[in-house]
């Protein structure tokens, strides 16, 4: 990753996105430090990820490097607390209890294969984040997924696929993109 951030900016983050999240939860406007470090102005992707009790409770992000860096971590960590699709909006109750992660990501790059097989040897699990895309789904898996999951490669494709709502094999079809990008993550 050519853009990385030290611990303390990647704190720095987390503690922007709990101090968002808490004043969109109080009717509170949230206005940044303003004397954040240069990488912050920087278009970065970023996921944000909350958890509660060690189960996931919202995960949203910008894959592709949109907006600078602190533009992109105010969206997603509201969008993960209040917009994930799979869950209720985030309570004041759920708050105090919540942890949040952040993951900055490198630009996501397709990984050019002769043959399907080739993404097996290619791929590494712990290192790579991974997007799918075939006609219009797509589904996306943050490095981090298959370690905690204890997969392997070919049960991280899988799983890659049914998150895009592709049949399990559906990435070794010629019509299949996959891309592979790196995180840096930050944990509470």
């Amino acid at each position: 990753m050519n853009n990385k951030l030290s611990e303390e900016e990647g704190q720095l983050l987390i503690k922007i996105a709990r101090d968002n999240i808490e004043s969109h939860l109080k009717n509170e406007e949230y206005i940044p430090p303003s004397d954040l470090p240069d990488i912050f102005h920087e278009k970065l992707g970023v996921f944000v990820t909350l958890n509660l009790h060690q189960n996931l409770r919202g995960c949203i992000g910008y894959p592709e490097p949109y907006k600078p860096l602190i533009d992109a971590v105010l969206d997603v960590s509201l969008s993960a607390a209040f917009e994930d699709p799979r869950f209720y909006p985030l309570t004041l109750q759920e708050f105090k209890d919540i942890e949040i992660e952040v993951s900055v990501l490198t630009k996501p790059k397709e990984v050019k294969v002769v043959n399907y097989k080739d993404y097996l040897v290619k791929l590494e699990v712990g290192v790579d984040g991974l997007i799918i895309e075939n006609n219009y789904n797509r589904g996306l898996l943050l490095p981090q997924v298959p370690v905690e999951q204890n997969w392997n490669i070919r049960e991280f494709l899988e799983n890659l696929c049914y998150k895009a709502g592709l049949p399990s094999n559906a990435w070794k079809n010629e019509k299949t993109k996959i891309y592979n990008f790196q995180a840096q993550i930050f944990q509470e």
